[in-house]
């Protein structure tokens, strides 16, 4: 049910007897040439899609924006950053919480989303409810099989596995002949990139924020090369997640609320 198709007294009459509502939240930001800008947001509004199938919990609608101070330099991107994001949730949620949320599934496609996530998961706990954080892209690899060997490394941004995913929901999205290798610049010959932000030092990877396209100019990260993606992965991933997610639900709705401090 989405709360943006529901009438007030639809609303009031869920929230009388129902605690749990379903917060998507994505990011428009850069994904690679090949990729579109609403990676972050798609791919979460498809796993709803399929979880609307099978479960009949409130649907919030989508936050489009996120956090994304890193990659704030590609054309396009839309970047709230920390403090504004944790404002647009705190009102969210609270606004629910107003009328009765008490539990909150954030559906989420974003990794810089997670800082501000946490500390609103917090505020809430500290006020009597839960959030539980729904990162599909993190989620996938432990309740998926192998995906003909494509363990044990997890997906980049814009790599493999955000292209099957995007592939799945509209292959036209994804600009095949704009798929290139992204080699990522160092700081030095000695600390080569290990990652969107991280540098190798004897093996162990140390963070070192910078801005992104510093790193990689063409916009993807990781060790999932986008050419391995295709559409049938991308379709087992979400209709994983969104089963997974609604057995997680079923159970979420079950547990012990917090006291309030």
């Amino acid at each position: 049910m989405r709360l943006e198709h529901m009438t007030w007294p639809q609303a009031e009459a869920y929230f009388k007897n129902n605690d749990t509502v379903i917060i998507p939240l994505g990011s428009l930001e850069c994904h690679g040439r090949h990729m579109p800008l609403g990676t972050d947001t798609l791919i979460p509004e498809k796993i709803i899609e399929y979880l609307e199938e099978k479960n009949d919990t409130v649907v919030a609608p989508m936050i489009p924006y996120g956090c994304t101070d890193y990659l704030a330099s590609y054309p396009g991107t839309v970047n709230l950053g920390h403090d504004v994001l944790y404002q647009v949730l705190t009102a969210v949620t609270q606004s629910l919480k107003a009328h009765g949320a008490r539990r909150f599934v954030v559906i989420n496609g974003h990794g810089g989303n997670i800082p501000p996530l946490d500390r609103v998961s917090l505020d809430l706990y500290k006020q009597g409810c839960l959030l539980a954080q729904m990162n599909w892209w993190q989620m996938v690899w432990n309740i998926t099989g192998d995906w003909e060997g494509r363990k044990p490394w997890h997906g980049g941004h814009g790599g493999g596995e955000e292209t099957a995913a995007i592939m799945a929901i509209d292959p036209g999205l994804v600009d095949r002949s704009a798929i290139a290798d992204a080699p990522m610049t160092g700081i030095s010959d000695e600390l080569p990139a290990s990652g969107m932000r991280t540098v190798r030092f004897k093996g162990v990877d140390i963070p070192v924020n910078r801005m992104s396209r510093s790193v990689s100019e063409n916009g993807w990260f990781g060790d999932d090369h986008p050419l391995v993606a295709t559409a049938e992965w991308g379709d087992e991933m979400i209709r994983a997640s969104a089963d997974y997610i609604g057995e997680f639900i079923e159970v979420f709705k079950k547990a012990e609320l917090p006291a309030a401090v």
